[in-house]
């Protein structure tokens, strides 16, 4: 009623040729006063309209706002593509909210990239980063595995999806992973026996005198897998890994000739009652032992 009769009264009092502008103004007092009292913020409505119209060039601008609202609004702006989220996505104190709006639009999750930089992310929500990763390609699952800051559980499903998936894998994608891969990654290579793949295990720093020990022990050892680790610069000169190698039967003559001179008599005796060994190994100790003399 108050607002009513200040109208008539202004009305009156406007002339023809401002009434116009007069009737522009008289709109925006009116819609100001009623979402007042509906509570809502009319400066802020407009600024949010503003940022679902932004251009593309402005809408960069919005994304580096510090309002949740704002955000969240410039992601339903039909201009967004993926430059704008991979943007987005380099930013820190994003806000959760953030992360589930763009976990559950489809439009913006049809770019890898996008997918990718969201699950690297460090402040993704887990459930968000874990329900994804599976849809990755599998030389990215495993950068993801050496990220520094990543969780211990992302770290764990990535490294378990790469090995899944290894058994479908050429052997080019398996050369890759056995020199960049984590622990887990290189020691499932590792194991699958193949001289290319050793080879290429070696070299990696990853890989844990343990797996080396265990591989030279295992059944998918041969003279020749078992010659790299012996001719290896990284691992012929520990001790546990000479003796694994001088206790399997399928070592050449050559590393007893080489390794048996630097062993203890003991060492040597126990060498010697080792049923694994075949009897010319047996023979290559003895000599040994024989030529040790009285020396300890």
């Amino acid at each position: 009623m108050i607002l009513c009769h200040f109208y008539h009264e202004a009305l009156c009092c406007a002339t023809d040729e401002n009434k116009p502008c007069f009737d522009q103004k008289w709109r925006d007092v009116t819609m100001n006063q009623a979402t007042k009292g509906a509570g809502i913020d009319f400066n802020l409505t407009q600024q949010l309209q503003c940022v679902l119209s932004a251009d593309k060039d402005e809408l960069y601008q919005y994304l580096q706002s510090q309002s949740g609202e704002t955000l969240l609004t410039a992601l339903r702006n039909p201009a967004l593509d993926e430059n704008h989220l991979l943007a987005l996505l380099k930013r820190r104190g994003l806000g959760e909210d953030v992360f589930t709006a763009l976990y559950a639009s489809k439009r913006h999750l049809e770019s890898y990239k996008v997918i990718f930089a969201l699950v690297c992310h460090p402040e993704t929500p887990s459930h968000i980063a874990q329900t994804l990763l599976p849809r990755f390609y599998i030389l990215d699952l495993a950068k993801v595995s050496t990220l520094p800051g990543v969780t211990p559980e992302l770290r764990l499903l990535s490294e378990r999806c790469v090995v899944q998936r290894l058994p479908t894998q050429p052997l080019g994608t398996k050369l890759t992973l056995a020199r960049r891969g984590t622990a887990v990654v290189v020691e499932a290579l590792l194991r699958e026996g193949l001289p290319l793949l050793v080879e290429a295990c070696l070299g990696n720093p990853h890989l844990k005198e343990g797996a080396v020990h265990q591989f030279i022990a295992s059944y998918q050892s041969t003279a020749e897998t078992i010659s790299m680790v012996g001719r290896s610069a990284r691992w012929k000169g520990r001790p546990n890994i000479r003796l694994a190698i001088l206790k399997n039967p399928r070592t050449p003559a050559i590393w007893f000739t080489l390794f048996l001179p630097g062993l203890s008599r003991q060492v040597l005796r126990d060498l010697v009652s080792n049923q694994k060994l075949i009897p010319a190994q047996k023979e290559l100790v003895r000599q040994a032992l024989n030529n040790r003399g009285a020396a300890p």
